[in-house]
């Protein structure tokens, strides 16, 4: 039997095959399908065979060249960082690196000092003058207690001459 012929008997197998409703899918005999097929691929000429070997190998080669190829990126650019890690460009930056972050490493450590210098002048200041003005207040409130105790000792010697008057004044009511 030829190719054609076994084609045409595998379309007739799936056009005269029951349907699924709605879904447009037909029930195959899958051992009827497969036999098809088989005889089909024993019938096809070497050539084909032949040639998909040919793509099989194709794809092989391909797959090994695209391996091999990121094996030698892979290894350039490791030679290239060395290249660039080696060069005197990059060896300077390094070096003036190095100089940019100690000079800003002292200028941290001298601004640190001098705003805790500040703070602390700042705080000694501070505390002298709540001392000064607590002092003060404790003086203006001594004054203010004297001027206080005073009135009041005035007061009650008062209100006592007021009181020992009206006792004399009732003794002497007969």
């Amino acid at each position: 039997m030829d190719v054609i012929k076994l084609l045409n008997y595998l379309q007739e197998i799936i056009q005269t095959s029951s349907r699924i409703p709605i879904m447009g899918k037909v029930l195959v005999d899958k051992k009827e399908a497969v036999d098809v097929i088989d005889e089909i691929t024993s019938c096809l000429p070497d050539e084909f065979k032949k040639a998909q070997w040919v793509v099989e190998e194709k794809e092989r080669i391909l797959s090994e060249a695209i391996r091999e190829a990121d094996a030698i990126k892979k290894e350039s650019v490791g030679m290239l960082k060395k290249h660039i890690e080696n060069h005197d460009i990059t060896k300077e930056a390094t070096a003036r690196a190095e100089q940019i972050i100690a000079a800003a490493q002292r200028d941290s450590k001298s601004m640190r000092l001098g705003a805790r210098d500040y703070a602390d002048e700042v705080l000694s200041q501070l505390d002298k003058e709540i001392t000064c003005k607590g002092q003060k207040m404790i003086m203006n409130l001594k004054s203010d207690m004297e001027i206080f105790m005073e009135s009041l000792n005035s007061q009650v010697q008062n209100t006592g001459n007021t009181i020992r008057n009206n006792i004399k004044e009732l003794r002497n009511v007969k």
